[in-house]
């Protein structure tokens, strides 16, 4: 009877191994990743033609809402190369979540009603200010009321393109892109008089190589961006995300991220930033 007893005991204890590393089998701590979630992957939706913030380049890539991701996915339990990254243009981010094509999107990704309709947001993690960015020699353009009869350009199913439409329509001629960096290779051949959009991307734009002392922002922002990370609406995965944000912030990381990816002279709204994540889940 006693030896029974112990082999039926050994018995329960490994069948509770097993169990217990069948839950640890890699797919991490999001409990609702989905794409290829059971091979242990996350697929995060990032920007790749933003830079300082997501940019692909090759098979690397880079900027704050990466380097946000990352750091999301490892407190999820992710590592790196566990990360797929996919591309997420602006007009498709809602129907990208809805549909299962990603976990999670961090890309520039305001906050707004309408979007929390369709999508679940953590966040935020940054607040950005509409601005526009204009040719270095331009006197003319100080702000959105000085755009009338200007050639303005955005991106497609943005918000700043939106408010472009609704509050300050009068005159501007809006032609509307898939990416900004279309936006921008258009001002910097003067086809159009500016580029709009958040301020942070413009600033990142405008840091590179080839547009440095020729490009400039212009004026001072207009408008109150919260980015979250957007997820699947009635997630639990959405408040593990705060959770993370929230380390970042505090731990560093968040202000680490930023001066390496925008450089020191890039200073965010001390008013707004660092921001404090929650309160936008259900």
């Amino acid at each position: 009877m006693r030896t029974t007893t112990k082999i039926a005991a050994a018995m329960a204890a490994a069948a509770l191994a097993l169990a217990g590393c069948a839950s640890n089998d890699g797919n991490g701590g999001g409990d609702n990743a989905s794409g290829d979630g059971d091979k242990g992957k996350i697929t995060i939706g990032i920007k790749f033609d933003q830079p300082g913030l997501g940019l692909k380049e090759g098979a690397n890539y880079t900027g704050f809402d990466v380097d946000v991701a990352k750091y999301v996915a490892k407190e999820l339990g992710y590592n790196e190369d566990q990360i797929e990254w996919k591309e997420s243009v602006s007009a498709q981010r809602e129907n990208m979540i809805a549909n299962g094509q990603v976990d999670m999107i961090v890309a520039t990704y305001s906050i707004t009603d309408n979007r929390k309709e369709k999508v679940a947001f953590a966040g935020p993690y940054f607040v950005a200010g509409q601005g526009l960015l204009v040719q270095e020699s331009n006197s003319d353009i100080s702000g959105p009321d000085s755009l009338d009869g200007k050639k303005l350009c955005s991106v497609a199913g943005s918000t700043p393109a939106e408010r472009i439409k609704e509050e300050y329509s009068q005159g501007v001629q809006l032609q509307e892109a898939q990416g900004y960096s279309e936006c921008v290779e258009l001002l910097g051949s003067g086809t159009i008089d500016a580029v709009t959009t958040d301020d942070i991307i413009l600033a990142g734009f405008a840091a590179q190589d080839q547009y440095q002392g020729k490009l400039k922002l212009a004026g001072t922002p207009f408008s109150e961006e919260n980015y979250g990370v957007g997820v699947k609406k009635d997630s639990d995965m959405c408040e593990k995300v705060n959770e993370a944000l929230t380390k970042m912030i505090d731990d560093g990381s968040w202000e680490k991220f930023l001066k390496e990816n925008m450089g020191e002279n890039y200073k965010p709204n001390e008013s707004t930033n660092p921001p404090k994540p929650g309160g936008n889940c259900s």
